[in-house]
């Protein structure tokens, strides 16, 4: 009776220990950069989603395009309504894995590499990354940079302002998580 009477009380307790090996953010932040002739195109986001899970190394991030902040409106309008059409694809998606990260040693950072796939626009391509990757008292904080592919995710753009576009898009990322995530 002693064993089931401990077990039932020592049961929750390793279920929040569980659950707080995964950390989360509601507003990271996930940026862009294309240079062009005519002019460059940059925009910022800081209200992206996501989870990371300390024990298996998953992350897992959601970007709603139409919080992307521009300098000007019509970049913002032409994002959303030509190249992305946010109306029929309102977020991309990645789901991946940090490549023999030692929490042990997260302190004084470390680069790793981060694979996955990402989704826009309802394609999916594998990606792979380096991150830096930093514990704080509170989580972590995973940044980097990455390049993608315009012709990869179907983007449409018009023959007269394509030689404008170029063909690869510079993100980078900061995601600082810094609480623990439950279900």
């Amino acid at each position: 009776m002693n064993k089931l009477l401990l077990a039932i009380l020592i049961w929750p307790c390793l279920v929040f220990a569980q659950k707080s090996k995964q950390f989360f953010t509601r507003q990271g932040q996930v940026a862009f950069f294309s240079y062009t002739a005519v002019e460059n195109i940059q925009a910022n986001n800081d209200q992206a989603f996501s989870i990371y899970d300390a024990t298996t190394n998953q992350i897992a991030v959601s970007i709603l395009m139409r919080a992307f902040k521009f300098k000007k409106s019509l970049m913002h309008e032409h994002f959303n309504e030509s190249y992305i059409e946010s109306d029929i694809y309102p977020k991309a998606t990645f789901e991946g894995v940090i490549e023999d990260f030692d929490k042990d040693l997260s302190e004084a950072g470390q680069t790793k590499l981060i694979k996955g796939n990402f989704t826009l626009r309802n394609k999916t391509q594998p990606l792979s990354f380096k991150a830096k990757i930093l514990a704080t008292p509170k989580g972590y904080i995973i940044a980097g940079e990455l390049e993608v592919k315009v012709k990869d995710y179907d983007i449409k753009i018009h023959p007269l302002i394509s030689p404008n576009i170029a063909e690869i898009i510079k993100v980078s990322f900061n995601f600082k998580y810094d609480k623990p995530y439950e279900e």
